[in-house]
């Protein structure tokens, strides 16, 4: 069976950097790990290739692949770019992963200020786009927000599907990341041990072992309340109350905080603050959360 992953055009996407190409900013692609940030990246080039950009003026880099694990030192990544580069042409570089690379954002920069290069790069960590990480990037690029396939998306995958209610049905039950969805074609039986595989490296590297955490207990506490909490309006302090009740383990308020804004950094939450609309005001005591993938959400809820 074909691999569906490739048969899914993620269009809007594609549409947004068709739209980009050549303009003088850095697209900035993010989103949760594995929801398909290296094919559009893929696909993008594809595109470019077909259009009749020489493939001598492609430069790719993922940086989880092993063969690019030495580079750990950015200014000899910039020479191996620039080694690649074709003078007074048109070059297109695109960085997949680039947070693994350390002062990634001194690369960044100063492969941007080449006028013959258009830059492309990708992040599972909203760190890309931290205070401290965006300094060098301000007001020159643009970001892309990838999420796994929407309902839309979804449906092409199935489209053998007439009922539209049933496969939305499917579709809030099952994971939407695209290689979950390639496997519920041809293997579904394994589809809860991928979406567990995403799950458990999001936490283990990007919150547990980035922010040094000595303890899990607080951060499973806190995802397992709001994956619970879905849509509802929630606080710091009722999410304090609600854990600390009853419970010998006591959580403060600053760590609720803490281990939330970790959630949100690696992707695995969305926050959609409460609007006053009488006053007009951002009311910062409570929001609602959502998460990235609801097969994410069953499999905790299925280990309870």
């Amino acid at each position: 069976m074909e691999n569906i992953i490739f048969m899914i055009a993620r269009e809007i996407h594609l549409k947004r950097l068709r739209v980009l190409k050549d303009q003088d900013l850095i697209k900035v692609i993010t989103g949760v790990r594995r929801c398909g940030k290296s094919t559009l990246l893929e696909a993008f080039r594809n595109e470019l290739l077909e259009s009749g950009v020489h493939v001598d003026n492609i430069v790719f880099f993922n940086f989880e692949e092993r063969e690019n694990i030495k580079f750990n030192d950015w200014t000899v990544l910039y020479d191996e770019i620039l080694s690649k580069i074709k003078p007074n042409q048109k070059n297109y570089v695109f960085l997949d992963e680039i947070q693994l690379i350390a002062d990634f954002e001194r690369l960044v920069d100063s492969l941007f200020v080449k006028k013959n290069i258009d830059l492309y790069i990708t992040g599972s960590d909203a760190y890309l786009l931290s205070s401290e990480s965006a300094t060098l990037l301000t007001g020159r690029y643009i970001v892309i927000n990838l999420h796994p396939f929407s309902f839309a998306e979804y449906t092409l995958a199935f489209a053998e599907e007439r009922n539209t209610d049933r496969l939305f049905r499917q579709f809030l039950n099952n994971s939407s990341f695209p290689e979950a969805v390639n496997l519920s074609k041809t293997a579904p039986e394994l589809v809860n041990d991928y979406s567990q595989s995403i799950y458990d490296t999001v936490i283990e590297k990007d919150i547990i072992k980035r922010h040094k955490l000595r303890k899990f207990d607080n951060l499973q506490r806190i995802i397992e309340f709001l994956f619970d909490s879905v849509g509802s309006l929630v606080s710091p302090t009722n999410i304090a109350g609600q854990l600390n009740k009853n419970s010998d383990k006591k959580i403060s308020h600053n760590t609720i905080i803490k281990l939330i804004d970790y959630l949100t950094e690696a992707y695995i939450l969305y926050v959609v603050p409460r609007y006053d609309i009488k006053g007009k005001e951002l009311l910062l005591t409570n929001e609602k959360y959502y998460v990235v993938d609801l097969g994410l959400k069953n499999i905790t809820q299925t280990d309870k």
